[in-house]
């Protein structure tokens, strides 16, 4: 199917459009007819048992990079505007704010939040304060108990084969070779040099830990050991061709997470440990478990299996389900409608715009397909609290669908992650029974996700002011109108 055969969601006026539209797709998904306020007994405002802490609702906002960090790795003006963003959204779940860095050759960009050792004391408390701070004025304008349970993470991670902390050149550190992933990031498939020790990793486990105790610190609440999209830690459950303690066996790829849970606990006792984790993959090139067009169960035995000894085994505290990679299989990762734009260099210096390529299916699929295979992972562990993700693309939608799964049990939380860039207060505004502003809702051009590709700040510029009067917000135009020109 073309993308020009999919129906633009903001073109869908009433709910009955929408739902009729996801019967023509043959997708059977739950939609609530009316958003219901927490006055009236929305599912979203039931309480949700996270350890020893008791949540007021079941929204959530999820973790974005902004390449807007300082150079140093500590927090910026913007970056901390987006964290205010996420205190005042009503969520009582933020899920790791932002990925930092452990160490500075694990940053996906030269200016991503990553570790300072000079700047340990307070970077962490200035990021948890600023969303602590917006939060009580949050709970203040809504006249709520400024007491309510308001749980904070920090995401930790290192960029591994997606490693570029330095903007002249790529460094990436891959835990095994993969011919197509090699190429993906210019690697020599016989160049060891690009592999992580044994010594390495077990020094980069010294710093997950070292940085989740800096957060602990400061007062947040969970360190999420982030196993997904295709970074170290993720690619280390793939590493079957792994010789050594962390490759291998299931048991041995297990082994980078295990370590990291038992060090925090061990320095932090009292911290909870969430993973953000793929729960399939898509590699093009490769027989894929997400085949485009279906949302069948996508999940293999060994990838049930992985959560079982993350559920059972390590014990961790809370599961963010997500799936795939934005690097190599963006649409099932990130549904969306309209791609995200990335310019090549040329050996000659020049950047070349590549044609746009259209959504191998209505990214409906994508976001089904994440939400189907999360509510087989809650019949399969009830007892681990889940937060599900890719329901930004139901746009005006969004809260009718996310009552609806909660209410089947399907998934715990609802994790909100573009959408806050642009309406940061639609968990607030649901809750409070405040009709939705249609003019905010995300809709998905990606220019949140095109800017960082190319070198600028990541935010909404189609619909946030401040943004939108960016020199970057320019630039952004002039990139993707050549994209756009390729196409036709």
């Amino acid at each position: 199917m073309e993308r020009s055969a999919y129906r633009r969601i903001g073109a869908l006026r009433t709910r009955e459009e929408f739902v009729n539209y996801l019967g023509s797709l043959g997708l059977e998904l739950p939609v609530d007819e009316k958003i219901l306020s927490e006055a009236e007994g929305s599912p979203m405002a039931q309480p949700l048992k996270i350890g020893p802490y008791t949540l007021p609702n079941r929204w959530c906002t999820q973790a974005m990079e902004g390449w807007d960090a300082n150079d140093d790795g500590t927090p910026s003006e913007l970056l901390l505007n987006r964290w205010k963003k996420f205190g005042r959204s009503g969520a009582a779940l933020v899920w790791g704010g932002e990925a930092c860095a452990v160490q500075e050759d694990g940053r996906s960009n030269p200016r991503q939040l990553c570790h300072n050792d000079a700047h340990a004391d307070t970077m962490y408390s200035e990021l948890f304060e600023t969303v602590t701070q917006a939060h009580r004025e949050y709970l203040k304008t809504e006249g709520r108990d400024p007491n309510e349970t308001f749980l904070v993470g920090l995401q930790l991670t290192h960029s591994g084969r997606f490693s570029k902390p330095w903007a002249d050149r790529n460094t990436p550190r891959i835990a095994y070779h993969h011919p197509m992933l090699d190429a993906r990031v210019k690697i020599d498939p016989t160049d060891d040099s690009y592999l992580v020790t044994d010594s390495d990793l077990r020094q980069i486990i010294e710093n997950y830990v070292k940085v989740a105790k800096c957060a602990w610190k400061a007062g947040f609440h969970f360190a999420d050991v982030k196993h997904c999209h295709g970074y170290l830690a993720h690619e280390l459950l793939h590493a079957v061709n792994r010789p050594g303690p962390y490759g291998g066996p299931l048991e041995n790829r297990l082994r980078f997470l295990r370590e990291v849970a038992d060090g925090i606990r061990t320095e932090c006792p009292g911290m909870l440990i969430g993973v953000r984790l793929s729960v399939f993959d898509a590699i093009p090139g490769e027989e894929t478990k997400a085949q485009f067009g279906t949302v069948q169960n996508c999940m293999s035995e060994e990838d049930l299996e992985i959560v079982r000894i993350m559920a059972e085994e390590i014990k961790i505290d809370v599961l963010n389900v997500t799936a795939a990679s934005p690097y190599y299989s963006v649409y099932a990762q990130r549904p969306s409608f309209t791609p995200a734009v990335e310019a090549v260099l040329q050996p000659d210096g020049s950047m070349k715009i590549p044609p746009r390529i259209d959504p191998p299916e209505d990214p409906l699929f994508g976001c089904c397909r994440q939400i189907f295979n999360a509510r087989l992972l809650k019949e399969r562990f009830p007892n681990l609290p889940m937060v599900g993700s890719a329901y930004t693309y139901f746009q005006d939608y969004l809260p009718h669908v996310a009552q609806a799964v909660v209410r089947a049990g399907w998934i715990d939380s609802v994790g909100l992650g573009r959408m806050v860039l642009t309406y940061g207060e639609m968990a607030a505004d649901s809750l409070a029974g405040r009709p939705m502003d249609r003019c905010r809702v995300c809709r998905t051009f990606s220019d949140c996700t095109t800017a960082p590709r190319n070198g600028m700040v990541s935010g909404c510029y189609p619909l946030d002011r401040d943004y939108r009067q960016m020199t970057e917000a320019l630039r952004l135009k002039q990139l993707k109108s050549p994209c756009a020109r390729s196409a036709e």
